[in-house]
């Protein structure tokens, strides 16, 4: 642990630091409130004592009771969640943790209540993962598990306040832009979100083919504010992801904020008055004209679904149907059905209809790994769902832990070693997981030589997608699920004609086709500076921003999972999302507090951004050349990926670098800012 006064940590060009005393003051036992103790001695309550994570258990035991020495008896039987030796706690110390806990949940004055000493804190994490945890993880950390719940902006001291008439437009109501809402609301901002679809939710609404789901796990993916105990599965379903966010909706009264129904065709900015001209269409086609000093762009990189350029898609007699547009009238029992495509979203689908189906002929057009992930169908126990709900610091400690080994533990997987020869991963970590998966599929397919031959990709795992194994081998080897390799032709009338001749019946076609993330503009008009246009800009697939968020041209323009700010090495869409919404909205009250009309970023440091993550790609696995995947456009540019560590977004995302925008203020449009960091909350934090 550092003996400094504080933790720090640099982004671009900027450094910040949270006081230790700060971040002891977060750690205080009062902040379990919510779930009083002592707690009743029930048979709930010791049901959860055996039935939940015993290492998450242990971290509330030593946050409650301060008993230091038994990190060090657990630690020698912790092992990192990717070692080769299991963790072996021996039982008598686990039935000596449960005993301890229950008298410190259950006695009357057992709990300590002071401060929890931050080098404790950070000894706890790295017990807990059997892994360092270095000082820069610290605040992002304290950020993302629910132990530090800042407050919100308005409330801040001497921050100013938005003028009245200062209004916002948000595009989206789906995770992010529900969380858009909600942080501009708190922050006293005056705005508007547009919502395509009748109901929140986004592609959680939109997609209910049978077995959607969700890769990252339920306890990480959610708001850092809003931690559920209430999943029912480790991953959550697709309705249940979208009962979330309902909820959230629900909870926190945010649809008195939303135009339903409603979707945004056309941007237009008026450069004299510093305004966005947003055009909307309502249902019934209505058209309207919303003025706005700025626009959050969230309406997400994956509603625009992608049908598949095969001749004859129309002529099909029977239902054709994408997954995002599922229609749960169509039969699917005892027919003939045609699945094109073999991603993600096919591999949550087959084994959910192949039962039903009379014949299932999968059409794979390109091979993808495959991760044995136990939990990727498990129901959380009852034992479990009660200690996340009732044991104080339980759910935010299993939200670290969750966290920590599905995020930049996995970075190392994605970065290529120099001195790597073997064509087939790019370091001795990516070939150790590829081995990993090959023994999945070979355990699995054992008996179907043939399956494994198609199946097995040629190219380093973790360089496109990986799929989660939820039942897809086992539907592949069924009866009646026919695996098809070879190159479709056309489609017919009655079903699908292969290059060679061959033809397949079909009563149903499905395409699970995904969508079309490269053209990130979708179909909408937005016109910048002397009218000039985003979509021509960026063409079909190529666009570029700063930082994933802002483009020069476009002032008070602001993009959520925008150019090359996915976080496609691990986990961290929720992550990324509420980083982005932070830096965003630092950059309104910039504008605020210098009482300007526009901000834009300059043209340097945009070519200058955007020339650093191009050259950084090419030290990353998603430009090798056996890879042509959806994060990439036809030219072989990664335009989608963030070539850094989740921990790098989210200190770039504390605030804008001043010098890298351009301020323009009543009479003074296009004045140059200052040099100081704008990051209000950061910046009052280390005062």
């Amino acid at each position: 642990m550092t003996d400094e006064a504080a933790i720090r940590f640099s982004g671009e060009g900027q450094s910040y630091s949270w006081p230790k005393e700060d971040l002891g003051e977060i750690l205080a036992g009062g902040t379990c409130a919510d779930r009083p103790l002592p707690l009743p001695d029930s048979a709930e309550l010791r049901a959860a004592l055996e039935e939940a994570n015993l290492i998450t258990l242990l971290m509330v035991y030593v946050h409650l009771s301060r008993d230091e020495a038994m990190l060090d008896r657990f630690a020698p039987h912790i092992r990192p969640v990717f070692a080769k030796e299991p963790t072996d706690i021996p039982e008598d110390l686990a039935r000596k943790l449960r005993d301890k806990l229950h008298a410190v949940l259950t006695t009357e004055g057992a709990a300590v209540t002071d401060d929890l000493p931050l080098p404790l804190m950070k000894r706890m994490m790295e017990v807990d993962v059997a892994e360092q945890v270095e000082d820069e993880f610290i605040p992002l950390l304290f950020d993302q598990i629910g132990f530090h719940l800042p407050p919100a902006r308005s409330a801040l001291p001497g921050r100013k306040a938005p003028p009245e008439g200062f209004r916002v437009l948000v595009i989206g109501a789906g995770m992010v832009g529900l969380l858009a809402s909600l942080k501009l609301r708190e922050a006293g901002y005056d705005h508007v979100v547009i919502e395509k679809n009748p109901e929140v939710g986004g592609t959680w609404w939109e997609n209910r083919y049978p077995g959607v789901g969700v890769d990252t796990p339920s306890h990480f993916y959610s708001f850092s504010f809003e931690i559920s105990p209430d999943w029912d599965y480790y991953h959550p379903h697709g309705a249940e992801m979208q009962d979330y966010l309902v909820g959230v909706a629900d909870k926190y009264d945010l649809r008195r904020n939303i135009r339903f129904s409603t979707m945004v065709t056309k941007l237009v900015y008026d450069e004299a008055a510093a305004m966005w001209d947003v055009t909307v269409r309502d249902a019934e086609g209505r058209e309207e004209v919303i003025r706005a000093n700025a626009v959050i762009n969230a309406h997400g990189p994956v509603n625009r679904w992608k049908w598949p350029d095969i001749p004859g898609l129309k002529d099909f007699d029977g239902p054709v149907m994408h997954t995002a547009a599922w229609d749960p009238s169509v039969a699917i029992k005892g027919k003939n059905v045609a699945v094109i495509g073999t991603g993600a979203s096919a591999a949550q689908l087959v084994p959910a209809i192949a039962p039903e189906a009379g014949q299932l002929t999968v059409f794979m057009r390109s091979r993808h790994w495959v991760i044995n992930n136990p939990e990727i169908l498990s129901k959380v126990e009852p034992g479990m769902k009660w200690a996340l709900a009732h044991i104080p610091h339980f759910k935010e400690w299993f939200r670290f832990r969750i966290y920590w080994n599905g995020s930049d533990g996995l970075f190392i997987n994605v970065l290529k070693d120099p001195e790597w020869t073997d064509e087939h991963s790019v370091s001795r970590h990516n070939a150790a997981l590829r081995r990993y998966s090959l023994r999945h599929m070979e355990q699995k397919l054992a008996d179907r030589p043939d399956l494994l031959e198609k199946l097995t990709p040629d190219y380093p795992i973790f360089a496109k997608r990986v799929i989660m194994d939820g039942g897809w081998f086992d539907a592949l080897r069924r009866d009646n699920v026919a695996l098809e390799q070879q190159p479709i032709d056309r489609i017919t009338a009655q079903g699908i004609r292969m290059k060679d001749g061959r033809e397949h019946p079909a009563d149903v076609i499905v395409c699970a086709t995904g969508f079309d993330v490269a053209k990130m503009t979708g179909n909408l008009d937005i016109r910048g500076l002397g009218g000039r246009s985003l979509a021509e800009e960026w063409g079909e697939e190529d666009a570029r921003a700063y930082l994933g968020v802002t483009a020069p041209g476009y002032p008070n323009y602001f993009m959520i999972v925008g150019p090359n700010s996915a976080p496609n090495h691990a986990a961290g869409h929720n992550l990324i999302g509420e980083a982005q919404v932070n830096y965003i909205i630092e950059c309104l009250d910039l504008m605020v507090r210098e009482g300007a009309s526009s901000m834009e970023v300059k043209e340097e440091p945009y070519e200058l951004w955007n020339e650093r993550v191009d050259n950084r790609m090419e030290e990353m696995i998603w430009t090798h050349p056996k890879v042509s995947s959806y994060y990439k456009n036809s030219k072989g540019r990664v335009f989608l990926s963030w070539p850094w560590r989740l921990v790098d977004y989210w200190q770039h995302m504390r605030g804008p670098m001043v010098d890298h925008y351009r301020l323009g203020k009543e009479g003074q449009l296009g004045k140059e800012g200052g040099t100081e960091t704008a990051a209000t909350s950061a910046a009052q934090m280390a005062e």
